[in-house]
């Protein structure tokens, strides 16, 4: 007997995902910032090696997230997921085992492979194409969990690497991907697969992408994206020297940089109590609204260093409801069909420019300083804001 889309996107099914979601993002994600210290410690390589590492994955995982998409479209969302756990957990082993410069790259390229096929964009995609309308519901229980995957990595990986060395602490990651992430994600699919729905919509998915890619709407949207990662992703890369220049102490920037990860909890938690009263369009107001309010929090905190908590708590929580927005957004302004090509497609800008904003906000504080980057960052906003707004009209 098949269940009900607008049941299953509050079911078990989905809360699975969301435990699935959060463990890949703690070992394929975070487990470079949580074992970056430990890494320095015992290998001696240049800093700038090492965070090669991470811009590769993502890079590589840029270019497969169209290909990725596909296999959603063409049905195989579960499988997909399954796959890259499977990988990820080889990526990891060939981490841990790594003796040399080239081979840590090595890993990280095929940890990107894997992260292409198993974080946020597939599962997104996979919901949507099960749950259509309902897919919104769900997506925030996703969210709402996978918040703590950095929550998760950083005493994890700490503890681990403090009892059985860093390399002990990736095999145990190696371990979650294959043995935990692998029923989780292959169940999942199954119980998913039972929904009410067209279970195939390929002929309906042939020459989406193309179709997509000649409105004007799917380039507005991948530019929005974009800037939002390029604001986001420099600030946050530099939120303690930030907050140190605006005036607070360094160990009061350090607890203000670590709120924004629960301030974007927070956000979707206030987006699921309202999910049924506020629409997409209204929603995406609000967020880039509230993005222009944390810039100016962030301005002021030069006249009074607390109002940083002001600029993680609203940053946060607009970045943190950003994520449920996004794919609905894809969803609703260019349709269903071809759902994951679309949006793998569509977030490569996005991804690139987060792989980007570090060294653009390196830049930046080098020649303008705070003051400037806040600029930057308003223009940014700004500019966004204006083109979201314009999409927003579009959906009422």
């Amino acid at each position: 007997m098949r269940a009900r889309p607008e049941l299953a996107a509050r079911g078990p099914a989905v809360w699975m995902l969301a435990v699935g979601q959060t463990l890949s993002y703690a070992c394929l994600y975070y487990i470079f910032a949580a074992l970056i210290l430990s890494w320095e410690a015992d290998l001696h390589w240049p800093r700038s090696l090492l965070a090669t590492g991470p811009f590769i994955a993502i890079v590589i995982s840029a270019a497969l997230a169209p290909f990725a998409g596909r296999l959603v479209d063409l049905g195989k969302g579960p499988e997909a997921m399954v796959a890259g756990s499977v990988i990820g957990a080889g990526a990891l082993v060939l981490l841990a085992t790594s003796q040399s410069q080239g081979a840590y790259l090595l890993a990280w390229a095929v940890i990107g492979l894997a992260q292409s096929v198993t974080l946020y964009e597939t599962c997104f995609a996979f919901l949507i194409r099960r749950l259509g309308p309902h897919a919104r519901a769900a997506i925030v229980r996703v969210t709402l969990v996978a918040g703590f995957a950095s929550t998760i990595a950083f005493p994890a990986g700490a503890a681990l690497s403090a009892w059985i060395g860093w390399r002990g602490a990736v095999w145990v990651a190696a371990g979650v991907m294959a043995f935990v992430l692998v029923p989780i994600f292959a169940l999942a699919g199954r119980m998913l697969r039972r929904v009410e729905g067209e279970p195939d919509q390929r002929e309906a998915d042939k020459g989406a992408l193309s179709r997509a890619m000649r409105a004007g709407t799917f380039w507005l949207l991948a530019l929005v994206f974009a800037l939002v990662a390029l604001n986001h992703w420099m600030l946050i890369s530099y939120a303690v020297p930030i907050f140190v220049e605006q005036g607070a102490g360094e160990a009061l920037a350090v607890f203000a940089a670590s709120t924004v990860g629960p301030a974007q909890v927070a956000g979707r938690l206030v987006l699921m109590r309202f999910e049924a009263r506020i629409g997409t369009a209204a929603a995406t107001r609000v967020t880039f609204v509230a993005m222009l309010a944390g810039t100016a929090a962030l301005w002021l905190a030069g006249l009074s260093p607390w109002l940083i908590f002001g600029f993680t708590a609203i940053q946060g929580a607009a970045i943190g409801v950003m994520t449920i927005l996004r794919p609905v957004l894809i969803s609703e302004v260019l349709g269903p069909a071809g759902y994951g090509a679309i949006a793998g497609t569509i977030q490569i800008p996005a991804l690139l420019a987060g792989a980007a904003a570090p060294v653009v906000g390196a830049f930046v504080l080098d020649h303008a300083h705070v003051p400037g980057l806040i600029a930057l960052s308003a223009g940014l906003i700004g500019l966004s804001s204006l083109l979201a707004w314009r999409l927003a009209g579009q959906q009422d």
